[in-house]
């Protein structure tokens, strides 16, 4: 690389592990024009400064081409296996069996813009047109599934898809999810107890008002502010769901995949022992370090 790096890029460890997950033709296919780990600082560029496609700088390969790629790797679920991996990677380091048995769900509700309009509905809670996000973490806060609807969409509506998509992506491992009050009732009840879960609404206090830190709610909350970080994702700037769905994945990539990084390199250099870096790395995950 010739220019002079942003910093956005990915690093030479980072890019050891990830390549793999990327590559998906040759390196020197004859229809690759630009280095695949160039293309891939334009999206992680795009991801972090949330700016236009067409006002990607000119030392880094052509946006049309970084959205293109980017398209094909979502389209492949390359970010969601990678998520996967590393989840079960900060899991085992921190302790915990590879795959969780409890979930956190939750919604948000990011607002649309001209682009994202055509598929935009109205929250009347939030009082905020947009899209809704709804998403699946373990007790960590480690991303399990996204499902992105209309902003009209009620939490307890999606509680299907979303438990479809945590257990698909655990081997059926989940038999608890937290909820808050907005998916009480029956049909979210018999909808989790289909997919093989439980749901268990943490409920307000009576006599509190105001903001509450709700036991175990919160993880799913400083997910949300994570992703938050990510320029592109502090509103609905996608065409399709499916693109806004993918983004999400990348930003959970790059932050986890930072903080395995930083472990690894823990373990080289200082030579800890792995209670030191399991207590290191959650330290890492409940502060949200590396999310800055």
């Amino acid at each position: 690389m010739t220019r002079e790096a942003y910093p956005s890029d990915v690093t030479d460890d980072e890019w050891a592990f990830i390549a793999p997950y990327l590559t998906l033709m040759r390196e020197d296919a004859p229809q690759r024009d630009h280095d695949l780990r160039e293309v891939f600082n334009g999206l992680r560029w795009i991801v972090r400064t949330g700016s236009q496609w067409r006002m990607m700088p000119h030392d880094l390969p052509p946006w049309y081409t970084a959205y293109q790629q980017g398209r094909r790797w979502i389209d492949a679920g390359v970010f969601e296996d990678m998520v996967h991996d590393l989840r079960a990677l900060l899991r085992l380091a921190k302790g915990k069996k590879e795959q969780p048995t409890a979930a956190i769900f939750d919604g948000r509700t990011m607002q649309s813009t001209p682009e994202s309009g055509e598929r935009a509905g109205y929250d009347g809670h939030k009082k905020k047109k947009g899209s809704k996000i709804h998403m699946a973490v373990d007790t960590l806060g480690l991303l399990l599934a996204i499902h992105v609807t209309p902003a009209n969409e009620q939490e307890r509506a999606q509680v299907k898809e979303l438990a479809e998509h945590v257990q698909a992506a655990t081997g059926d491992s989940v038999a608890v999810a937290f909820v808050d009050q907005g998916y009480t009732g029956e049909q979210p009840q018999q909808a989790a107890q289909a997919a093989g879960m439980q749901l268990i609404v943490v409920k307000l206090p009576e006599a509190k008002k105001g903001f509450v830190l709700l036991p175990k709610r919160w993880v799913v909350e400083r997910s949300f502010a994570w992703t938050a970080r990510f320029r592109r994702l502090a509103r609905d700037f996608e065409r399709t769901p499916e693109v806004l769905r993918g983004l999400h994945f990348i930003a959970f990539a790059i932050l986890m995949l930072q903080s395995f990084i930083k472990t690894i390199a823990q373990v080289i250099s200082y030579k800890l022992s792995p209670l030191t870096i399991c207590q290191e790395w959650t330290s890492a995950l409940s502060w949200g370090k590396f999310a800055g």
